[in-house]
């Protein structure tokens, strides 16, 4: 049979993991394939890139969807379990999962809005209201983009919230670097050392003679940063003899902590998703998989001939 959809896909994965237990991605993925008796002629089909099975980016697509919703939660690299929300779904639903059913839970909707407002002039429509608007291939291209984005952005901060704090230490020296700041990967290595609260800080420079530095703190948290710790950071930047502070966490800021920020005004407070933002707008941890060009015609060239 020919490889199901993302949505058709949705409710078996659901119904592999009702006994409530982690289950690796990759044994799902055969599971379901046997599931729907896949030949293996029907596996390795390919998208048309040719960089993909196109079994695999719609299990992908169908988990990553279902983990928007919350309908399924990441325990661990590589395994998924199902969530109580995911229970509540396929007693809710009782056939076929779309991608509208997920719409009435507030986290898929944020998701799908984030994708959206990555387009410049984008207009909040729903699926099947999107339907009924004529818009241009161009802009189409703009939406899926900026929805591969926003899966990708989300999915990296869950691989970073999972690092341990010596691997997290070598995640934010390489996007300092990255970014231009602290100089080589070794200096700016010297420079950061563990904080004692889950996180790392350091003074690192921000030009290569270091006339400039930069306080950095790096906090692998799960709960909102709070307007103390940034009054306390701003305390600490006198100490450390910096002009300007950084200060990064996997987490948020609560929205004290933020107008704390602006009022001090030499701090730039980096959250979760503007941490996995610039990782993907500077390539740490992220590899560029496909590359489309888009053309048109010359009309210099048709002119001057």
């Amino acid at each position: 049979m020919a490889v199901p959809d993302y949505q058709t896909l949705m409710r078996p994965l659901l119904e592999a993991m009702q006994d409530g237990q982690p289950h690796l991605v990759r044994e799902l993925t055969e599971q379901i394939a046997q599931h729907f008796q896949l030949t293996e002629r029907d596996r390795q089909e390919l998208l048309p890139s040719g960089r993909q099975t196109t079994y695999a980016n719609r299990v992908g697509w169908a988990k990553t969807y279902l983990a928007k919703a919350q309908a399924v939660e990441t325990v661990g690299r590589g395994s998924i379990r199902i969530t109580e929300r995911g229970r509540e779904l396929l007693r809710r639903v009782p056939g076929r999962i779309v991608q509208s059913d997920l719409l009435i839970y507030p986290e898929f909707q944020s998701f799908k809005e984030a994708g959206r407002s990555r387009v410049p002039g984008s207009q909040p429509t729903l699926p099947s209201q999107r339907d009924q608007v004529q818009i241009s291939p161009e802009e189409q291209l703009d939406t899926l983009y900026a929805e591969l984005s926003a899966a990708l952005a989300d999915e990296l901060l869950t691989q970073v919230r999972s690092l341990t704090p010596q691997q997290f230490e070598v995640l934010v020296v390489q996007l300092l670097v990255a970014m231009g700041y602290g100089g080589s990967v070794r200096d700016a290595g010297q420079a950061l050392g563990r904080s004692g609260d889950n996180g790392i800080d350091g003074v690192v420079k921000q030009d290569p003679l270091g006339l400039d530095k930069v306080y950095v703190q790096a906090k692998q948290w799960t709960s909102n940063v709070g307007s103390q710790e940034v009054r306390n950071f701003s305390g600490s930047l006198t100490y450390h003899k910096a002009a300007k502070g950084v200060l990064i966490t996997t987490a948020g800021f609560s929205a004290n902590a933020s107008d704390t920020a602006r009022q001090i005004g030499n701090i730039i407070l980096i959250g979760g998703d503007t941490l996995a933002e610039l990782m993907i707008q500077y390539g740490v941890g992220v590899v560029t998989r496909n590359t489309y060009l888009v053309k048109k015609i010359d009309s210099d060239f048709f002119e001057g001939i």
